[in-house]
């Protein structure tokens, strides 16, 4: 990774941006539902925020595909950036309103749902195709080590002096990179795609719908999201009620997550190939026994070394998920493919929030986990069923 660093400039800007952006994400990530949670004190609160976030995913998850695949993609990486910082900034002035914190999560939320098709689409005209899969783990990583390094520190900071402080970390991360993206000479320059009426939006089903591993990844993402939704929204429940441990502990949970994500590109990159269904579809069975490990202790170091591993499972799999897209999918075609598996993520995600908060109130947190461990099998056992395309067993 340091060598592909070293040689490609361009490669090390979109780095350093995203190094800052998600360092700052870290604080907020706490700050958030630590905030919503003191504000409620129930997990239906903790869900109602997050759902917040998964709304604007819904209803303009499509058209930030076609602006992805149209419009300069630096141009709507930058404005996606600002956007998202004069969000942060509402909390830094007014933290006391369970309003304002849904309205908030809204517009951070609307800001990544333009962003992400646009850098995840621009990231092949940055490296080469072989490198695909170097360049998506370099991301990745430097995204969670911001998150190790950073969530205890957000989670202390937090239980001593509040949540404006880490509001406005967040605001100031945002600035940031949108200033080292203006430095990119990728994504200058239009698509050249003319893109009209309702065909063009759902270009994005369509070359899904075409291919049969595309369509067999779709499902399970949507089997993966009605647990990721629940466990991963109401970790912070967990948290408290289960394991006993306040902000700082929640802090050192996402931590855990983080060395594991970390660590998984760094020992398995060379490993991972694209369209695989090992690579694809086998970090699912490893989060679903983690889950139901989840929902059968009490102990934080138990909880802490189960989510190492369900943050190595995760990062392999989003790997070599973004990279079989990114290997898939024509260029004109990127950002609404992606734009499309995100709408299909956030609207189960949605569903598994709301019947996870329900649960958590009428029969605790414990069987949010074994609920969300039994679908994360199933989604592996769906995706192991076929033979991918051109992939090797």
């Amino acid at each position: 990774m340091l060598r592909l660093l070293r040689r490609n400039p361009e490669l090390t800007r979109l780095f350093s941006a995203h190094a800052v952006s998600r360092s700052g994400d870290a604080f907020n990530t706490v700050a958030l539902v630590v905030l919503v949670f003191n504000l409620t004190g129930s997990g239906i609160g903790v869900a109602g925020v997050v759902a917040f976030e998964v709304v604007p995913a819904l209803l303009f998850g499509p058209v930030a595909g076609v602006l992805a695949d149209r419009f300069r993609r630096r141009s709507v990486m930058i404005a996606a950036d600002l956007a998202r910082a004069a969000c942060a900034a509402v909390l830094v002035i007014w933290s006391g309103s369970l309003v304002v914190a849904y309205g908030v999560a809204f517009g951070l939320s609307l800001g990544a749902i333009a962003f992400n098709p646009a850098a995840s689409s621009l990231l092949p005209e940055v490296v080469e195709d072989d490198d695909l899969v170097t360049a998506n783990s370099a991301l990745w990583t430097v995204a969670v080590v911001a998150q190790i390094v950073i969530a205890p520190t957000a989670g202390a900071l937090i239980g001593a002096f509040g949540v404006r402080v880490a509001f406005g970390v967040n605001a100031a991360s945002f600035l940031l990179s949108a200033a080292l993206l203006r430095g990119l000479r990728s994504g200058r320059t239009n698509a050249g795609i003319v893109v009209r009426g309702w065909a063009g939006i759902t270009a994005g089903i369509e070359v899904v719908r075409n291919r049969p591993l595309l369509r067999r990844l779709a499902l399970v993402q949507v089997l993966a999201s009605l647990s990721a939704g629940a466990t991963g929204g109401l970790l912070v429940v967990l948290a408290e009620q289960r394991l006993g441990v306040g902000p700082t502990g929640f802090g050192v949970l996402l931590a855990a997550i983080g060395v594991g994500a970390a660590t998984g590109p760094a020992l398995l990159r060379r490993f991972i190939r694209p369209a695989q269904r090992r690579w694809l579809f086998g970090p699912y069975a490893v989060r679903g026994g983690i889950d139901l490990v989840l929902a059968s202790t009490f102990s934080l170091l138990v909880a802490g070394a189960a989510l190492v591993a369900y943050g190595i499972s995760t990062s392999t799999g989003t790997v070599a998920y973004q990279s079989t897209l990114q290997r898939t999918v024509s260029a004109d075609l990127r950002g609404r493919a992606f734009a499309f598996y995100d709408v299909l993520w956030n609207g189960s995600r949605l569903v598994s929030l709301a019947v996870g908060g329900i649960l958590v109130e009428l029969v605790g947190i414990r069987w949010v986990y074994v609920s969300g461990g039994l679908l994360l099998l199933a989604a592996a056992a769906v995706g192991f069923r076929t033979q991918p395309d051109n992939a090797n067993p």
